[in-house]
Protein backbone atom coordinates (compact mmCIF):
# COMPACT_ATOMS: atom_id res chain seq x y z
CA UNK A 1 0.00 0.00 0.00
CA UNK A 2 1.40 3.52 -1.17
CA UNK A 3 2.24 5.63 1.97
CA UNK A 4 1.57 9.29 2.05
CA UNK A 5 3.75 11.84 2.65
CA UNK A 6 3.60 15.79 3.68
CA UNK A 7 6.49 17.74 1.71
CA UNK A 8 7.36 20.85 2.14
CA UNK A 9 8.59 22.97 -1.05
CA UNK A 10 10.75 25.98 -1.17
CA UNK A 11 9.81 27.26 -4.88
CA UNK A 12 11.88 29.63 -7.03
CA UNK A 13 8.92 32.19 -8.06
CA UNK A 14 9.46 34.60 -10.71
CA UNK A 15 6.99 36.24 -13.12
CA UNK A 16 9.28 36.92 -15.84
CA UNK A 17 12.96 37.61 -16.46
CA UNK A 18 12.93 41.65 -15.92
CA UNK A 19 11.18 40.98 -12.32
CA UNK A 20 12.73 39.80 -9.09
CA UNK A 21 12.34 36.00 -7.70
CA UNK A 22 12.15 34.90 -4.74
CA UNK A 23 11.85 31.10 -2.84
CA UNK A 24 8.08 30.80 -1.72
CA UNK A 25 6.90 28.28 0.28
CA UNK A 26 4.48 25.39 -0.39
CA UNK A 27 3.22 22.32 1.32
CA UNK A 28 1.81 19.19 -0.19
CA UNK A 29 0.01 16.81 2.17
CA UNK A 30 -1.03 14.49 0.20
CA UNK A 31 2.07 13.12 -1.77
CA UNK A 32 2.42 9.28 -2.33
CA UNK A 33 5.90 7.89 -2.47
CA UNK A 34 5.13 6.52 -5.77
CA UNK A 35 4.94 10.00 -7.25
CA UNK A 36 7.48 11.06 -9.18
CA UNK A 37 8.94 14.71 -8.57
CA UNK A 38 7.00 16.06 -11.70
CA UNK A 39 3.54 14.76 -10.29
CA UNK A 40 4.14 16.06 -7.20
CA UNK A 41 4.67 19.46 -9.10
CA UNK A 42 1.11 18.78 -10.66
CA UNK A 43 -0.33 18.46 -7.58
CA UNK A 44 1.07 21.34 -6.02
CA UNK A 45 -0.04 23.50 -8.71
CA UNK A 46 -4.02 21.57 -8.94
CA UNK A 47 -3.91 23.31 -5.18
CA UNK A 48 -2.51 26.62 -6.40
CA UNK A 49 -5.43 26.63 -9.00
CA UNK A 50 -8.16 25.69 -6.42
CA UNK A 51 -7.25 28.38 -4.23
CA UNK A 52 -6.89 30.84 -7.83
CA UNK A 53 -3.26 31.41 -7.30
CA UNK A 54 -0.43 30.91 -10.37
CA UNK A 55 0.21 27.64 -10.84
CA UNK A 56 4.35 27.23 -10.90
CA UNK A 57 5.93 27.37 -14.32
CA UNK A 58 8.04 24.33 -15.57
CA UNK A 59 9.18 22.13 -18.27
CA UNK A 60 8.66 18.38 -19.31
CA UNK A 61 7.96 16.87 -21.98
CA UNK A 62 8.44 12.98 -22.62
CA UNK A 63 8.31 12.25 -18.37
CA UNK A 64 10.02 9.10 -19.28
CA UNK A 65 13.82 10.09 -18.97
CA UNK A 66 14.43 10.70 -22.87
CA UNK A 67 14.07 14.38 -23.00
CA UNK A 68 15.73 16.41 -20.50
CA UNK A 69 13.20 18.79 -20.75
CA UNK A 70 12.67 18.79 -16.87
CA UNK A 71 15.65 19.94 -15.57
CA UNK A 72 16.26 21.60 -12.23
CA UNK A 73 17.46 22.03 -9.58
CA UNK A 74 16.24 19.56 -6.35
CA UNK A 75 17.70 20.10 -2.92
CA UNK A 76 21.11 21.92 -4.50
CA UNK A 77 21.41 18.99 -6.96
CA UNK A 78 20.89 19.38 -10.99
CA UNK A 79 17.87 16.49 -11.49
CA UNK A 80 17.94 15.64 -7.56
CA UNK A 81 19.70 12.74 -5.27
CA UNK A 82 19.35 10.45 -7.38
CA UNK A 83 21.99 9.24 -9.78
CA UNK A 84 21.55 8.84 -13.71
CA UNK A 85 17.94 10.00 -13.07
CA UNK A 86 15.78 13.05 -14.60
CA UNK A 87 13.80 14.71 -12.62
CA UNK A 88 10.52 12.91 -14.08
CA UNK A 89 12.10 9.54 -12.93
CA UNK A 90 12.64 10.88 -9.24
CA UNK A 91 10.37 9.60 -7.17
CA UNK A 92 8.97 10.41 -3.47
CA UNK A 93 10.34 7.79 -2.23
CA UNK A 94 13.83 8.93 -2.49
CA UNK A 95 12.34 11.72 0.35
CA UNK A 96 11.13 11.36 4.47
CA UNK A 97 7.76 12.46 5.04
CA UNK A 98 7.54 16.00 6.23
CA UNK A 99 11.04 16.40 4.20
CA UNK A 100 11.73 20.52 3.12
CA UNK A 101 12.35 20.15 -0.61
CA UNK A 102 14.29 23.50 -2.34
CA UNK A 103 13.37 23.63 -6.06
CA UNK A 104 15.13 25.96 -8.52
CA UNK A 105 15.91 26.78 -11.77
CA UNK A 106 19.30 25.70 -13.21
CA UNK A 107 21.45 28.94 -13.45
CA UNK A 108 23.92 29.80 -15.82
CA UNK A 109 24.63 33.07 -17.43
CA UNK A 110 23.90 31.35 -20.92
CA UNK A 111 20.24 30.32 -19.23
CA UNK A 112 18.21 32.89 -19.11
CA UNK A 113 15.10 32.22 -16.29
CA UNK A 114 12.27 32.55 -18.70
CA UNK A 115 9.43 32.03 -15.57
CA UNK A 116 9.67 30.38 -12.49
CA UNK A 117 11.82 27.30 -13.12
CA UNK A 118 11.68 27.44 -16.90
CA UNK A 119 15.05 28.38 -18.38
CA UNK A 120 15.62 29.27 -22.39
CA UNK A 121 18.02 26.21 -23.67
CA UNK A 122 18.70 27.51 -26.85
CA UNK A 123 22.01 28.16 -26.59
CA UNK A 124 22.32 24.58 -27.39
CA UNK A 125 20.52 24.79 -30.23
CA UNK A 126 22.70 27.39 -31.62
CA UNK A 127 26.16 25.10 -30.56
CA UNK A 128 24.46 22.28 -32.52
CA UNK A 129 23.72 24.22 -35.74
CA UNK A 130 27.18 26.04 -35.69
CA UNK A 131 28.43 22.09 -37.04
CA UNK A 132 26.92 19.41 -35.03
CA UNK A 133 26.19 17.32 -38.12
CA UNK A 134 28.05 15.49 -41.27
CA UNK A 135 27.85 17.95 -44.26
CA UNK A 136 30.05 15.73 -46.93
CA UNK A 137 27.98 13.64 -48.75
CA UNK A 138 27.86 10.06 -47.81
CA UNK A 139 25.89 8.58 -50.20
CA UNK A 140 22.31 6.32 -49.42
CA UNK A 141 22.14 4.08 -46.30
CA UNK A 142 25.18 1.35 -46.45
CA UNK A 143 24.54 -2.15 -45.90
CA UNK A 144 24.97 -2.86 -42.15
CA UNK A 145 28.68 -4.48 -42.27
CA UNK A 146 29.81 -2.33 -45.30
CA UNK A 147 31.66 0.33 -42.98
CA UNK A 148 33.88 -1.70 -41.00
CA UNK A 149 33.17 -0.22 -37.48
CA UNK A 150 35.06 -1.59 -34.13
CA UNK A 151 32.53 -2.77 -31.38
CA UNK A 152 33.88 -0.41 -28.83
CA UNK A 153 34.03 2.18 -30.97
CA UNK A 154 30.28 1.94 -31.88
CA UNK A 155 29.68 1.58 -28.13
CA UNK A 156 31.81 4.72 -27.19
CA UNK A 157 29.65 6.66 -29.86
CA UNK A 158 26.39 5.60 -28.83
CA UNK A 159 27.37 6.74 -25.25
CA UNK A 160 28.10 9.97 -26.31
CA UNK A 161 24.70 10.46 -28.22
CA UNK A 162 23.00 9.29 -25.40
CA UNK A 163 23.17 12.94 -24.13
CA UNK A 164 19.81 14.37 -23.83
CA UNK A 165 21.03 18.46 -23.71
CA UNK A 166 19.50 18.66 -20.72
CA UNK A 167 21.54 21.06 -19.34
CA UNK A 168 22.39 19.72 -16.20
CA UNK A 169 26.45 19.87 -16.86
CA UNK A 170 26.17 23.22 -17.53
CA UNK A 171 23.79 23.72 -13.78
CA UNK A 172 26.42 21.80 -11.78
CA UNK A 173 29.90 23.42 -13.20
CA UNK A 174 30.92 25.53 -11.02
CA UNK A 175 32.30 27.71 -14.11
CA UNK A 176 28.52 27.23 -15.91
CA UNK A 177 30.62 25.16 -18.65
CA UNK A 178 28.97 23.59 -21.62
CA UNK A 179 32.02 21.42 -22.41
CA UNK A 180 30.27 18.21 -21.80
CA UNK A 181 27.01 18.53 -23.49
CA UNK A 182 29.65 20.37 -26.83
CA UNK A 183 32.04 17.27 -26.21
CA UNK A 184 29.25 14.89 -26.21
CA UNK A 185 27.74 16.31 -29.25
CA UNK A 186 31.36 16.20 -31.10
CA UNK A 187 32.40 13.27 -29.96
CA UNK A 188 29.46 10.94 -31.17
CA UNK A 189 30.08 11.46 -34.58
CA UNK A 190 34.01 11.71 -34.57
CA UNK A 191 34.59 8.23 -33.18
CA UNK A 192 32.53 7.27 -36.70
CA UNK A 193 33.93 7.06 -39.95
CA UNK A 194 31.13 9.74 -41.87
CA UNK A 195 32.30 12.12 -39.08
CA UNK A 196 35.85 11.83 -38.87
CA UNK A 197 36.14 14.01 -42.13
CA UNK A 198 34.93 17.13 -40.44
CA UNK A 199 36.27 16.07 -37.23
CA UNK A 200 38.16 19.28 -36.53
CA UNK A 201 36.80 21.84 -38.05
CA UNK A 202 33.50 20.53 -35.94
CA UNK A 203 35.16 21.03 -33.04
CA UNK A 204 36.50 24.43 -33.90
CA UNK A 205 32.77 25.45 -35.06
CA UNK A 206 31.01 23.78 -31.85
CA UNK A 207 33.40 25.64 -29.61
CA UNK A 208 34.03 28.77 -30.74
CA UNK A 209 29.98 29.29 -30.61
CA UNK A 210 30.12 27.86 -26.77
CA UNK A 211 32.01 30.54 -26.41
CA UNK A 212 30.23 32.98 -27.94
CA UNK A 213 27.55 31.81 -25.54
CA UNK A 214 28.89 32.96 -22.87
CA UNK A 215 29.01 29.49 -21.11
CA UNK A 216 32.65 29.30 -18.94
CA UNK A 217 35.35 27.03 -19.27
CA UNK A 218 36.13 24.13 -18.52
CA UNK A 219 38.40 23.34 -14.89
CA UNK A 220 37.91 19.67 -14.56
CA UNK A 221 35.56 19.53 -11.25
CA UNK A 222 33.65 16.80 -13.15
CA UNK A 223 29.95 17.99 -11.87
CA UNK A 224 28.91 17.67 -14.83
CA UNK A 225 29.67 14.18 -15.08
CA UNK A 226 28.78 13.39 -11.64
CA UNK A 227 24.90 14.72 -12.16
CA UNK A 228 24.46 13.49 -16.05
CA UNK A 229 21.28 11.41 -16.06
CA UNK A 230 22.85 9.88 -18.96
CA UNK A 231 26.35 9.47 -16.88
CA UNK A 232 28.67 10.69 -19.93
CA UNK A 233 32.44 10.73 -19.32
CA UNK A 234 34.40 13.88 -19.14
CA UNK A 235 36.84 11.58 -20.92
CA UNK A 236 35.24 13.52 -24.41
CA UNK A 237 36.31 16.84 -23.12
CA UNK A 238 39.86 15.94 -23.31
CA UNK A 239 39.19 14.63 -27.11
CA UNK A 240 36.78 17.52 -27.60
CA UNK A 241 40.32 20.04 -26.70
CA UNK A 242 42.99 17.92 -28.84
CA UNK A 243 40.23 17.95 -31.97
CA UNK A 244 39.66 21.83 -31.84
CA UNK A 245 43.88 22.39 -31.48
CA UNK A 246 44.11 20.42 -34.25
CA UNK A 247 41.55 22.16 -35.80
CA UNK A 248 43.13 25.62 -35.23
CA UNK A 249 46.72 24.78 -36.14
CA UNK A 250 45.68 23.45 -39.50
CA UNK A 251 43.83 26.80 -40.34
Amino acid sequence: MAKNMTINLRIWRQKSPETPGKLVDYTVSNASEHMSFLELLDVLNEQLIASEDDPVEFDSDCREGICGSCGVMVAGIAHGPQQRTAVCQLHMRSFKDGDTITVEPFRARAFPIVRDLVVDRSAFDRIIAAHGYVSVKTGSAPDANAIPISKDAAEEAMDFAACIGCGACVAACPNGSASLFTAAKIEHLALLPQGQVEASQRAVAMVDQMEAEGFGDCSNYAECEAVCPKGISVSGIASMRRAYMKGVFSK
